[in-house]
């Protein structure tokens, strides 16, 4: 009898065993992050899924540039995810957000109130044709009483449409577009037959012309100097949704110390459902669905390029410095 209670204890133990082991707290892989570590990269190595990296930014506080990971960071790397320890090296993170560029071409446009004040405007087209392009000849209101010369630069812009501020309704600026530059040729006094040199989208008669520009530079990020929340209040081209490298227009400037190279995350407010809730919830944590950096100032508005989204990005979309 004992012998049988003996072997019954063992064989009970024999399964016990594996488990306990089984609730026992999986054990962490600790990883260093090592110069050229990238998160898609880490992602796929790891877990064999490069797209998860959108969930190790949004889930992970310690990530404080969604886009921005340097050498020293430890990962915890669990089998089914991805965990960034804490840091406190916000000082190295700030001097590596510095060195980062990102490229402006010029062709972003903007917002402005008042309206702009141009050098003169396209006045007919060759063939009175509606819309022209690169190569094509124009006919400016510039000539050689205004100071205009054969030979001169000029870059192409459309006053498109009022802005009004998606959320509130206030009247925010008239939106520009670039279409491209063109060179005059053949000069009267008051006018001019010009060349189009380059053209982004398609040009009419009616687009207006300021002294040209190369507006193509590098965009250092900036650390800002203080909390700054908007809102997105139109895209470049009117997109109901948008993605990856869009350029947006948001309802912050200069008035409000935002600066060229400040990086904003986009945010969206998450509602509880009110068919579960019983009692005070307060404020849900806010999803972080992408970033932008700012490539161009006004007073109140500015200009800014979208260099993360985790989702479709949507004309009120709110973005906040610190993604709260």
């Amino acid at each position: 009898m004992k012998r049988f209670f003996l072997a019954f204890v063992l064989s009970v133990s024999a399964l016990l065993i594996p488990l306990m082991a089984s609730a026992q707290p999986v054990e962490p892989t600790i990883y260093v992050i090592k110069k050229g570590d990238t998160l898609w990269g880490l992602s796929d190595r790891f877990l064999k899924d490069p797209h998860y990296w959108p969930n190790l930014w949004a889930r992970n506080q310690s990530v404080t540039n969604p886009h921005l990971i340097y050498p020293g960071q430890r990962l915890r790397v669990y089998p089914d995810r991805i965990e960034l320890e804490p840091s406190d090296a916000p000082a190295m993170a700030d001097q590596i957000a510095l060195e980062k560029t990102f490229r402006a071409n010029g062709r972003e446009g903007f917002i402005l109130d008042p309206a702009l004040s141009t050098a003169g405007a396209i006045i007919q087209t060759n063939h009175n044709r509606t819309m022209v392009g690169q190569e094509d000849t124009v006919y400016t209101d510039l000539g050689t009483s205004h100071g205009a010369k054969s030979g001169d630069m000029y870059a192409i812009y459309r006053k498109a449409k009022p802005v009004d501020h998606p959320l509130t309704g206030e009247f925010m600026g008239y939106k520009y577009l670039a279409l491209g530059t063109l060179k005059l040729t053949d000069m009267e006094e008051k006018s001019s037959r010009a060349l189009i040199t380059k053209s982004d989208l398609e040009i009419t008669v009616g687009d207006e012309l300021l002294p040209y520009q190369d507006k193509h530079r590098e965009v250092s990020l900036k650390a800002a100097t203080k909390q700054l929340d908007g809102c997105i209040i139109d895209s470049r081209l009117g997109n109901i949704l948008i993605g990856l490298y869009d350029v947006v227009y948001l309802d912050l400037g200069a008035a409000h110390g935002l600066e060229v190279g400040n990086l904003l995350y986009v945010v969206r407010d998450v509602q509880p459902n009110e068919d579960v809730v019983t009692r005070d919830v307060g404020n849900l944590p806010k999803e972080l669905i992408g970033a932008v950096v700012v490539v161009e100032t006004a007073e109140k508005t500015s200009t800014a390029l979208v260099v993360k989204s985790v989702e479709e990005i949507n004309v009120g979309d709110r973005v906040s410095l610190l993604g709260k």
